[in-house]
């Protein structure tokens, strides 16, 4: 079992986790959350969406967030972009990476944006054409891709079906996603297993949710396949508005916990690291939702 002596992870918790907030966040608070990341040593963040207000009105402060950062050399920021007048807005901001995103399940792509797996390519094409034109990489994210709240279960082929098509376009990386946390070890070995048939084991990601307490098991087995790099979310924030009862994303300091006690580098400092979650969570008036986070919390405590 040759395990990688390095990981990156993408942290995902100012866009993907912070979302679905039903309370509004203010964008200075956004803004020093990415620092506070920063510091802690993560050199991947994604910050923010360009997508419409009308649809997430969170991220309505986009343009503002991104101008704000006080940008770190080594780090890179990321945005998403659903389509092409999202890219174009983005493009003003300077992001480092742009992340599209799909599902492997029709059910599901459907209802999250109304259209077919095959429109959704289609409409993603002119934005990855775009924005490689301009010299920024493009991160494709697979939804769905063991399991969809309308469909059930997802056969791998589907998985290839989608990670093809992504590869089809110009998508340069891609994250396997259990979005609504119900994968398990051999399952999410099977998703990644066809992803390897359109992208190399360097180009591919996790991105796992916790809903059944499966994400640090399905983060295992990707490690044993020789997956480095993982999506992550500071605090477990976040969720899926389309999945009802769906918790948030792996949280950072889980994982980092995990891989530091594997031997396996991260070169991010977990006492920062849970100091930024701590830093969201009070602001949220919640408790961080990672397992490491509070341990260590009641350890300072004593």
């Amino acid at each position: 079992m040759a395990l990688p002596s390095r990981v990156k992870l993408v942290e995902v918790g100012p866009r993907d986790g912070l979302q679905n907030e039903k309370q509004p966040v203010p964008a200075a608070i956004k803004v020093e959350l990415v620092h506070r990341l920063q510091d802690a040593g993560l050199t991947e963040i994604e910050v923010t969406s360009f997508v419409s207000p009308k649809w997430v009105p969170q991220m309505a402060d986009n343009a503002e967030v991104m101008a704000a950062i006080a940008r770190k050399p080594g780090v890179r920021y990321s945005v998403l972009t659903p389509n092409l007048q999202g890219f174009e807005a983005a493009l003003k901001s300077n992001p480092d990476e742009i992340v599209v995103f799909a599902s492997a399940s029709e059910a599901f792509s459907q209802k999250n944006i109304n259209c077919s797996i095959a429109e959704s390519i289609e409409r993603f094409a002119p934005v990855v054409q775009a924005a490689r034109a301009a010299g920024i990489y493009v991160r494709g994210a697979m939804s769905c891709t063991v399991g969809c709240p309308y469909e059930g279960e997802i056969a791998p082929e589907r998985v290839a079906y989608l990670a093809g098509l992504m590869a089809g376009i110009g998508v340069q990386h891609v994250g396997v996603a259990d979005t609504i946390g119900v994968g398990t070890p051999l399952k999410v070995q099977r998703a990644i297993e066809a992803t390897l048939q359109h992208f190399n084991i360097n180009d591919i990601s996790g991105h796992f949710h916790d809903t059944y307490g499966q994400a640090l098991a399905n983060t295992l087995i990707s490690l044993q396949m020789g997956v480095w790099q993982f999506d992550t979310s500071v605090a477990g924030l976040g969720g899926c508005p389309y999945a009802k009862g769906a918790t948030g994303n792996v949280a950072t300091e889980d994982v980092v916990y995990l891989l530091h006690g594997m031997g396996i580098d991260t070169g991010v400092d977990l006492d920062k690291l849970i100091d930024a979650g701590k830093f969201i969570s009070d602001f949220l008036e919640r408790k961080p939702n990672s397992r490491a986070a509070t341990a260590l919390l009641n350890k300072r405590a004593v």
